[in-house]
């Protein structure tokens, strides 16, 4: 019997948070208003029908976040937490080595983050295998429209994923079909 493929979720965690507190919130989320982490896992697993591995990057230089580490590795995760020299982007940096690495795998990939220093990584990854990002569709930078057009599936955290108890104040294009007026009065 065949090895069934898996799904690798990479977490750019910092550049969610930093795009919902920022750009969505004016301000700091408050915990319940961050992202279910194991709704993510949960759709990776249904919506390309075969198991998950979660890989949740997280900068670390002084103090590793204990609660939130236990908290992910509760609902299946595997923390990663990075340290290195002041100005470096030690999430961004192990996430661009894993996204090359997982060029010699046998794997499907979804990449959770807006952010464009990973476009030509996944670029690399358009070769037959399942390839898709999830983030704030609005916020995602404008390189992976180009790798949409080219197979790349596109999610989005809220709408899509379904990540979060409350609805957040975003503004978004609404197709017509999905309007509707009393999520407004």
């Amino acid at each position: 019997m065949a090895e069934q493929r898996t799904t690798y979720v990479l977490v750019d965690g910092e550049n969610i948070d930093a795009t919902l507190g920022n750009s969505i919130m004016g301000r700091r989320p408050r915990p319940e208003e961050r992202p279910r982490w194991e709704r993510v896992l949960e759709f990776a697993r249904e919506e390309w029908q075969q198991p998950a591995t979660g890989l949740f990057f997280l900068a670390a230089n002084n103090e590793l976040p204990m609660t939130f580490v236990q908290a992910l590795l509760a609902i299946g995760f595997r923390p990663i937490a990075l340290s290195g020299s002041s100005g470096e982007k030690v999430v961004d940096i192990a996430i661009q080595r894993t996204l090359d690495e997982l060029r010699h795998h046998d794997a499907d990939v979804l990449l959770v983050s807006n952010d464009g220093d990973f476009v030509e990584q996944m670029r690399h990854l358009l070769d037959g295998r399942r390839l898709g990002v999830i983030g704030f569709t609005e916020f995602r930078n404008n390189g992976f429209i180009e790798l949409a057009a080219q197979g790349m599936e596109s999610f989005d955290l809220e709408y899509d994923v379904l990540a979060f108890r409350e609805r957040l104040p975003r503004v978004r294009i609404i197709p017509i079909d999905e309007f509707d007026p009393a999520q407004f009065l």
